[in-house]
Parts: C-alpha cells; sequence; structure tokens
C-alpha cells in the first residue's frame, strides 16, 4: 500500500497539468498518481501516457468518455490504493517543500483527515490561507478541540486529505455532469470524521487566473443550477441540527450558511426575473426540508436582505478578501 494517493482528473488539460504532476514527483516514493483523462479533445490523454510509460510504478491513468469532475474524482478513488487520498485539479500543484513535510507526517500519525493549509495564486499575488487560530496544530484532535470558523473561513477540497478507506466506507460518489462538487467531496464525509490532525503548511496552490475557471463569478452565474443543485443535495444528505457533537454541528451549519450565501448572492446580481424566481424557490426548498436550520443561516440571510443593501456588502467583502 502506497501512503497517498493524489488524484488529478483531466480535462483538455494539455496545457497546464505538467506543473501539477511535476509538482507532485517532486517526491517519487511511497505515492501513486492517478490521471483520469475524462474524454479529453486535446493531448491530455498522450501526455498522461508519457508520464505513466516514463513512471510506471507511480503513475497510472484512466480514459474515459466525459462525465465531468466529480465523474473523475469517483474513478480515481475507485482504484485508489494509497492510505490517503488528495484531489490535485489539474491546473493547480502542490508545494515540494510542503508535499516532504506532509508525507513525514503522515507516516507517523493515523487520522482520519488532515488539514493542511492552501494559497491562492492569482496575478502574480500570493494569499495563504490558515487555520493556526481554529484548529490545535501538530496534534491529533478531534471535533471537541475544534475552534470557530469565522464567516470568510471554511475547508475546501484543497486543504483536506482524507483516509481512502473512509471514503470508501461511506461510498462517496460524487454526481455526473455537475460543477461544484469539491464541496460535496469536503461536506459529506465530515460526519464520520473522528480523528483530524493540521499541518500548518502552505501545501495546496490554487490557481486563480483562467477566464473558463468555475469560480469565475461570470462562469457561476451561467452555471447557477449546478450550484443550486449542490445545495439541494447537502441538504438532503443529512439534518446538521441532528449531529451529537457541538463544534461539529456548528461547522456543518457554518458550510451551509456560506453555501446558501453564494448562491443568494449570485441569483441577485444575475438581476433577471428567472434567477429571482430561483432565488425564492431554493429558499422555499430549505423551509420544506429544514425549517428549523433557514433561522441559523446568518449570512446567507443577510445576502437575502434586498439587493441595495446585500450586493454593496458582498462587493465590500469580496474586495477586503480577494475572492473571485
Amino acid at each position: 500500500m502506497k501512503l497517498i494517493s493524489f488524484v488529478i482528473p483531466c480535462y483538455n488539460s494539455q496545457d497546464y497539468m505538467h506543473k501539477a504532476v511535476d509538482s507532485i514527483l517532486s517526491v517519487k516514493e511511497n505515492i501513486e498518481i492517478i490521471i483520469v483523462n475524462d474524454g479529453s479533445k486535446d493531448d491530455t490523454l498522450k501526455i498522461a501516457r508519457d508520464y505513466e510509460k516514463k513512471y510506471p510504478d507511480i503513475i497510472k491513468v484512466i480514459d474515459k468518455e466525459n462525465g465531468g469532475h466529480g465523474s473523475g474524482v469517483n474513478a480515481g478513488l475507485k482504484v485508489a490504493t494509497g492510505k490517503y487520498f488528495k484531489v490535485v485539479d489539474s491546473d493547480d500543484w502542490v508545494d515540494s517543500k510542503s508535499l516532504k513535510k506532509v508525507m513525514d507526517t503522515l507516516k507517523k500519525i493515523d487520522v482520519d483527515l488532515m488539514v493542511v493549509n492552501y494559497v491562492y495564486e492569482k496575478e502574480g499575488k500570493q494569499k495563504e490561507i490558515k487555520y493556526g487560530n481554529i484548529l490545535p496544530e501538530n496534534t491529533i484532535f478531534t471535533w471537541d478541540q475544534v475552534g470557530k470558523f469565522g464567516a470568510s473561513k471554511y475547508l475546501l477540497m484543497h486543504s483536506v486529505i482524507y483516509r481512502t478507506k473512509l471514503l470508501k466506507d461511506i461510498k462517496l460518489q460524487l454526481p455526473l455532469h455537475t460543477f461544484y462538487v469539491d464541496n460535496i467531496y469536503v461536506y459529506y464525509p465530515l460526519k464520520f470524521v473522528k480523528t483530524i490532525y493540521y499541518l500548518n503548511v502552505p501545501f495546496y496552490r490554487y490557481f486563480i487566473g483562467r477566464d473558463d475557471q468555475s469560480v469565475n463569478e461570470k462562469i457561476m452565474i451561467e452555471r447557477i443550477d449546478q450550484q443550486i443543485k449542490v445545495n439541494k443535495m447537502m441538504l438532503d444528505f443529512f439534518d446538521p441540527l441532528e449531529i451529537s457533537n457541538k463544534n461539529l454541528r456548528k461547522y456543518l451549519i457554518h458550510y451551509l450558511d456560506i453555501m446558501f450565501a453564494v448562491s443568494t448572492i449570485l441569483l441577485k446580481i444575475s438581476k433577471t426575473k428567472e434567477n429571482k424566481q430561483k432565488k425564492e424557490e431554493l429558499w422555499d426548498y430549505l423551509k420544506k426540508v429544514n425549517p428549523k436550520l433557514k433561522g441559523k443561516l446568518i449570512v446567507a440571510n443577510m445576502s437575502n436582505m434586498p439587493s441595495v443593501v446585500a450586493i454593496p456588502i458582498y462587493r465590500l467583502v469580496q474586495k477586503i478578501y480577494k475572492f473571485n
């Protein structure tokens, strides 16, 4: 068994996938890299096969019909043999020094989840997201020791390394042909996480800059139906109000709060009659599925204020925290 499986879902990634793969190959022992070609129409598969030939003991390639990012993660998880599982998007990369520290640490511990820092790489500028004021450092802990997450901070796919067995045991399956499933990937397994370790290193490098990225505001509005679909799925998985651990319960509510706030504000920004109706339908769905939860979504309710108030506040926060 390898220590960690890195899965890189790729779709038409020929121009940038080298950086993702090469950054992981800075450590060649005790890892496997699973490159999933998700029906690319460029040279992605050829590049992946070249890597596989050069590093047959490290790299394996899955060539499949297009099914979206989630299907790439599903395919990688199915064949992963590493003790731990990490998704790296094909336009992102990892820090080589931090990778060595991650590997050295994972050899010494046994946990369900390791949390690391991620760095926004945007227009030549960097912003590191840390969790030192929330999570204990350099020790194994449980949800009882987790502090409060602020409104602007939460765990992303970039910051989590799950135990592979945990993901397989809960039969994690992400929906096909759906954007923003990384939120499901992070959110759903947390209910089953018992032990956590936080390593305060700038491990994951999250590239922001391509016009066609799914996190681009214009693209998110165009794909708002996908965001709404993910919101509803997260509501349907389980009721966070029934989680017995207080800190875990608070965090799961916090995560849903951020998700509903993002969907709500984007629907408002679009200023279309159709999206106004979709916003009402989304909140009606929340009231129907979990009416008690509505009052606990503080940020989301602020986003649902009249547009003349909500949108300027959003723009101010966007400027301060420099997110897309």
